[in-house]
Formats: structure tokens, sequence, C-alpha cells
């Protein structure tokens, strides 16, 4: 299980800890780094090779040792409340530091660095942490990069502004923000809305931690490696079927579960004994998935989150699937069409019946930028658009948003346009709402998921459309949607 981060210091002591995936190749530093009062030796010194994202630490002994590279100008040596000390490297490979008692702690927050990787964990109620792993990298503010890491994926986390005491990764993609103040090498905060409106999660991070979960030391009672039909209980009692895909080495775990609505993107976790335990995080919220491995080889398991729990079960079956997404959306009898009007970030009206849409097939996508699927589908969608627009291919992002106040709108739709290189269409419909989508667009029978694609034919009617996304974290499940989605393009423009 996880458990809360608390003052721990570097397990990494006796050779230097790449922070970042690779060490570049140069030379070792070394040295004993002590207290000024004493003359005792420090253990657990933040070793930092500035403007990198490289860091060590000292062990018992106060001895560091740390890779650098040619390049490397200068360490930065900090630890509690002594102050943070910066040393200009020489060409000699020792340096021995005396660390003073910081006058206060601001002195020593100001020369905090953020870079390196950082494990974190969300408190999403009493006793319950979802962990996430998250890397600061750059030479310098300007072209500094947050990535969070899930699986193999490394997702643009946005910005990162420092003050004096506090540190801020503004996750502009979902208008999140993790807010932190600087304790010398662990940050505390919380999970928050950058309007600061909505129920903040608390959130607790730490340095130089590799792992996500804790080990416990418990060989997996089973290898669930496969494909696994899942039924999850709805709010309403409901069963809403689903499919597990489990890929284990070892004690170690990845995952994702599609569902009609899309699917839970790259999730990380452990298999410690017959239990399982899963994550996510991407600027949105948390997710965190605990699960047992029956003796039938069938599990059991909750999604939770800081205000609800939902239970679900699994069994292999490697021919699981989902229902045919192109069969859960359609028009009401009486319709062939779309008939709308909604405005651009510039308020201009635009309708499938204008001149730059006539003759052309055109994808419609009901989309928002606050929902990870629809991220997923616009890291798709932007790149084929540039490259197949000119078949006679045209396309529009119908945007539903967590407000209805057209700054907002301009604001985040803005944002991930510039974020992905959307160069197609994009307006602004409404309140992210899905009973707000039916009303919009009221030729349709229902409206389930976003996002949603529609495809237009030259003549202007609906040809197919397809509800949910499965994205790349499902493997064969989006090499399949890809390959249907080009060919429905084909079929339509050899009409």
């Amino acid at each position: 299980m996880v458990r809360y981060l608390k003052n721990l210091t570097w397990p990494c002591l006796l050779l230097s800890c790449s922070i970042g995936f690779s060490q570049p190749a140069g030379r070792t530093i070394s040295g004993i780094i002590t207290s000024q009062e004493d003359a005792a030796p420090l253990e657990g010194v933040t070793v930092i090779v500035k403007g990198s994202n490289r860091a060590s630490g000292t062990q018992a002994d106060g001895v560091y040792y740390i890779n650098v590279s040619p390049g490397d100008s200068v360490l930065v040596f900090s630890y509690n409340d002594f102050q943070t000390q910066e040393v200009k490297l020489g060409s000699a490979n020792e340096y021995n530091i005396i660390l003073k008692r910081g006058k206060n702690a601001i002195e020593n927050k100001s020369s905090f660095s953020p870079y390196g990787k950082w494990r974190g964990v969300f408190r999403l109620k009493d006793g319950l942490d979802a962990p996430f792993i998250f890397e600061i990298s750059g030479n310098s503010t300007e072209d500094t990069k947050v990535y969070f890491i899930n699986a193999e994926e490394k997702f643009d986390g946005g910005k990162l502004k420092q003050t004096k005491d506090s540190l801020f990764i503004l996750a502009d993609q979902f208008d999140n923000e993790l807010a932190f103040k600087i304790e010398s090498n662990s940050l505390s905060g919380v999970l928050r809305k950058q309007d600061k409106t909505g129920i903040p999660v608390p959130v607790r991070a730490e340095r130089g931690y590799p792992d996500r979960f804790t080990e416990t030391g418990a060989k997996p009672s089973a290898d669930i490696s496969g494909t696994y039909d899942i039924v999850f209980k709805t709010d309403n009692g409901k069963d809403e079927k689903a499919v597990g895909l489990f890929k284990q080495n070892g004690n170690k775990l990845r995952a994702t579960f599609l569902r009609i609505t899309g699917d839970s993107r790259y999730l990380d976790g452990i298999v410690s004994g017959n239990n399982f335990y899963l994550s996510t995080f991407i600027g949105s919220g948390p997710g965190y998935y605990k699960g047992t491995i029956n003796k039938d080889g069938s599990v059991t398991g909750e999604v939770i989150s800081a205000r609800s729990v939902q239970v679900f079960t699994g069994s292999p079956n490697e021919d699981a699937a989902l229902p045919d997404p192109y069969k859960l959306t359609f028009l009401k009898d009486g319709y062939t069409s779309l008939d709308f009007s909604f405005p651009d970030i510039n308020g201009k009206p635009v309708s499938l019946k204008d001149d730059k849409y006539k003759n052309k097939v055109v994808i419609l996508t009901i989309t928002g930028t606050w929902c990870p699927n629809c991220v997923d589908e616009a890291s798709f969608l932007a790149p084929w658009y540039k490259e197949n627009k000119k078949r006679g291919v045209e396309a529009i992002a119908i945007h539903y948003e967590r407000k209805t106040d057209t700054a907002y709108a301009r604001k985040v739709i803005t944002r991930f346009r510039e974020k992905f290189g959307i160069e197609y269409d994009a307006v602004f419909a409404g309140l992210a709402d899905k009973q707000q989508v039916a009303e919009s667009l009221p030729a349709l029978n229902t409206f389930l998921s976003f996002p949603t694609i529609i495809f237009i034919d030259k003549k202007g009617k609906v040809a197919k459309i397809h509800t949910g996304y499965t994205g790349p974290a499902t493997g064969k499940y989006y090499d399949g949607f890809v390959k249907e989605f080009n060919e429905e393009i084909d079929h339509l423009l050899k009409q």
C-alpha cells in the first residue's frame, strides 16, 4: 500500500542517483559535507547540478558522489534548515562542504531548485493516498518542462512558476494547478482549480524516490497479464460492461480499462501478494485503482476518487470487447443531417452550410478541453488533419466547457489549439453537460460520451457516428480505431 510521505532521506547515496533517464558522460565529483556547528557529517543533504535534472545525496558519513558533464559549472547543496550553498566547479574532483544553519526559512527556500524527478501523493481520504510521478527539467525558467509520468507516457504537464517559498505547476490543459509550499526537499500543498473554486485535494511530494508505490516485499500471487471482461457498478446500481487490459512484469503492473465513454489512459502500479494497485495523473483529477486477485483468476476492485468509490469485477477473456461504438449514437427518425450554428473563439458563426464545407467530407468532434480522452483524440486528429486536408477533408471541433463565460471559453480553447497545433475550426456550444449537448444537437438520439466523432459526407449528410475514444494506451484497440477511421474517410472521399 501507499504510505503518506514523511521526512525521508535520499535512498541512493553510495552512487550518484540520476533523477532523469540518463547520465551524461563526464567526471564524478565527490566530497564530505559537514555542519559548521560541530563538524559532524550531515546525512541526507541534497546535491544538485544547477540547471539540470541530476541530483544525489549524502550517506551517513556525509559522503556524496555525483556525475557532471563538461558543461556543468555549479553544484547546489541544500539541507533542511541549513543555508543552501552553491559551489562553482573548477578542475578539482573533490569538494568538501561546510553548511551553516540558515538565518530563516525564506533564505533557504529562495535557493530551492525544483529540477529532478518527484514522487507525489494525493490524500484522497484518511489513510488512502494516490501516488504519482512528475519530472521537472530544463536549464532556466524559460525552458523548464514539467512532465507527468504514467507507464510509458511522459505527458506535458504545463508551466512552472516559483516564488521564494512556493512552487506552482500550472496545468493549463485542465485549468488546474498544483500549489506547493517549499519545505527543504519536499513540497506540500493542494491540487485545485486555477480560479480557486471547488474542493482542493491535499498533496505532498518528495524528490529522489523513483518507485510509484512502496514496495512491500510480497511476491505476486499470480500473473494477471491479459484481457478481461470487466463489469463496473454504476451509481444507479446498473452494470456497465468494460474491457480490462493488464500487462504484468514481475511485481510491476500496467493497465487500462476500456469503457464506452473512453479508456482510463495509462495506469501504472504494482502487484503485492494477491493485491494490485494502480494510479494515474496528468493534471486533471488523480485516478486510483486497487484490487484483489482471486484464486479462480478473477479480479475484484475499486476505483477511488476524493469523492466517490466505484466497484468492479473481472474475469479473463482474450475475446473481451465493447459494444460496437458506431451503433450507440445515431440520428433520430426523420433526420439525415445536423443543423447548427455555433460561434468560434472570435464570435463568428460557423455552420455546415458555410461554403468552406460544401462538397467536403467533414469530421465533427464533440469535445472539451477538460476531457483526458479528448486530449488523446486531439493528439491524433490535429496532425492527421494537416496531412489530409488537401484531399478535400475539413473538421470542426464543437466544444462544451466547464463554464459558459465566453472569455473563459476563449482562453481554454485557445490554449488547447496552441498546445496541439490545431488548424481546423473550433466552436463553443455551451456547458460541458450531456443534456446540454443533446439539446443543442437535437437530431441525435442521445449523447453518451466526450469525445464523439461524427462523419459527414460530401452532401452534408451524417454517414457514421463513433461514440467515445480508444487512445494509444489501449494498443491494438487504438490501432483498430485508426484503421477504421481512415477506411471511413477513404470511403466517403470516393463517393
